[in-house]
C-alpha cells in the first residue's frame, strides 16, 4: 500500500481557468461596448445639465406638445405597420406551413426573410424612393401607362402611410420568420380531434389554432412595435425633416441643429429605450406563455 504523510489533509486541485467561457468573451465585450455602456451613457445624459449637474428638466421636457406629437406618430406608424406586418406575414406564414403550397417554397422564402429584415437604413429608403417615389419606376409607370396619378390619389411616400410600407418591407419577413415555428408546432392530432367531435375548419381556428397562437401573436406584435418604434436610419433617410417623428427630432437634437440641445436628445432617447424596453418584455414573457404550449 502506498505510505501516507501523517496529517495531511485530502489534496485540492489546481484551479484552472474555465475555457469554455474564452467563446462567450467576445459577445460579452461586443455587449458591454455598443449596448451598455451606450445606453447607460444615454440614461445618465438624459437626466444631466450642460455643465454636468443633476436636473429633470430634460425629461420634463420630453411633455411638450410637439416632442408628445412626435411620439404619438411614431407610436401610431408602429402601430400600424406591426399589425400589417402581422397579418400579411401571418397569412404567408400560414399558406407554406398549413396550406397547399409547395414545401420547396418554404427553405428560399425563409431565406428571403432572414435577408430582408435586416434590410433597412439608406439603401431601403432608396429602394423605395427609386420605386414610389414622386420619380419612381412604379409611380411613373401607373401614370404615363394606365393613366393613375398616386399624387392625385393622396398617396405621398414622404408621409405616414409612406412611411408605414416601407417598413413593411422588413416587419412582414419578421413576422414569418418568429411565428413559422408556432405554426409547426400545431399538432395535427388537434385537428383531427375537432374534426371526429364535429367542429368546422374555421371553428378549429377560433376554438382551438388561435387561442394556442394567440401568445405568439401578441408577442409578435410586440416585438414588430418596438423593430418600427426604434427604426431610425430609414426614418431620417427617407423622410428627412418632412415628418416629425422621435428619430427625426433625436436626430436633430444630437446633431446641434439651430436651438438644439443635446441633453434633450438623451431624454429623447431614453425615452424611446423606455418604450421599445417595455414592447421587448412583453414579447419575450409572451413567447414563454406561448412555448410552454407547443411543447
Amino acid at each position: 500500500m502506498p505510505s501516507t504523510i501523517s496529517g495531511a489533509g485530502p489534496q485540492r486541485a489546481p484551479r484552472r481557468l474555465p475555457l469554455h467561457w474564452l467563446g462567450v468573451l467576445p459577445f460579452a465585450a461586443f455587449v458591454m461596448l455598443f449596448l451598455i455602456m451606450p445606453t447607460m451613457k444615454i440614461v445618465v445624459g438624459a437626466f444631466q445639465t450642460p455643465d454636468g449637474s443633476f436636473t429633470f428638466e430634460n425629461v420634463l421636457g420630453l411633455f411638450t406638445p410637439s416632442i408628445m406629437a412626435a411620439y404619438w406618430i411614431s407610436i401610431k406608424i408602429s402601430v400600424a405597420s406591426a399589425l400589417l406586418g402581422c397579418a400579411i406575414g401571418f397569412a404567408v406564414a400560414a399558406a407554406v406551413v398549413l396550406g397547399g403550397l409547395p414545401q420547396r417554397i418554404r427553405g428560399p422564402l425563409l431565406t428571403f426573410s432572414g435577408v430582408a429584415s435586416n434590410f433597412a437604413g439608406v439603401p431601403l429608403a432608396f429602394a423605395f424612393l427609386a420605386t414610389l417615389g414622386p420619380l419612381g419606376m412604379v409611380t411613373v409607370f401607373l401614370n404615363t401607362e394606365l393613366g393613375i396619378n398616386l399624387r392625385a390619389l393622396g398617396f405621398n411616400l414622404l408621409s405616414f402611410w409612406g412611411l408605414t410600407i416601407t417598413y413593411l418591407f422588413f416587419q412582414i419577413p419578421l413576422m414569418i420568420l418568429i411565428i413559422t415555428p408556432a405554426l409547426d408546432g400545431l399538432k395535427k392530432e388537434w385537428k383531427e380531434a375537432a374534426s371526429i367531435l364535429g367542429a368546422t375548419g374555421p371553428q378549429y381556428w377560433r376554438m382551438v389554432a388561435i387561442p394556442i397562437l394567440l401568445p405568439s401573436l401578441l408577442g409578435t406584435f410586440a416585438l414588430l412595435f418596438a423593430n418600427a418604434f426604434g427604426a431610425v436610419a430609414t426614418a431620417i433617410a427617407l423622410t428627412g425633416s418632412s415628418l416629425s417623428i422621435v428619430p427625426i427630432l433625436l436626430f436633430a437634437q444630437i446633431r446641434g441643429d439651430v436651438l438644439g440641445n443635446p441633453h434633450l436628445g438623451y431624454a429623447l432617447a431614453f425615452g424611446m429605450i423606455v418604450v421599445t424596453g417595455i414592447a421587448n418584455f412583453v414579447y419575450i414573457w409572451l413567447r414563454a406563455r406561448s412555448e410552454r404550449w407547443l411543447k
